[in-house]
């Protein structure tokens, strides 16, 4: 990247309830989610995803299940699944978020 030039993201819709990616619209990440969080659980996210990836090429049908369950708890953390965020109050997202990764957390540390 150039100096002087700024990573954008992905497109988003008018409202910024989604991102646009090839086309297709995704649900963005919930914007009131601390960066500190937002950066845990993508952390989450990312090894959950990988661990999805050895599980499928190891045949662990059991590692997998798990793997998803984790990518799953991660995104719905996010706000990318589940009560869309802009549905919920202050108090359910920061409860949702803080949930989510506890339940990460704990669970990496199986």
């Amino acid at each position: 990247m150039p100096v002087g030039t700024q990573r954008q993201g992905p497109e988003k819709t008018a409202d910024g309830h989604f991102v646009v990616i090839d086309g297709r619209r995704w649900r963005a990440t919930d914007p009131s989610l601390p960066e500190s969080t937002a950066a845990r659980l993508r952390h989450h996210l990312m090894a959950a995803r990988r661990a999805v990836r050895a599980a499928l090429a190891a045949g662990d049908s059991e590692a997998e299940r798990d793997a998803r369950s984790r990518v799953h708890a991660a995104k719905t953390a996010l706000g990318e699944r589940g009560t869309p965020w802009w549905e919920q109050s202050p108090r359910e997202r920061r409860e949702r978020w803080e949930r989510g990764l506890a339940d990460l957390d704990a669970r990496s540390e199986r």
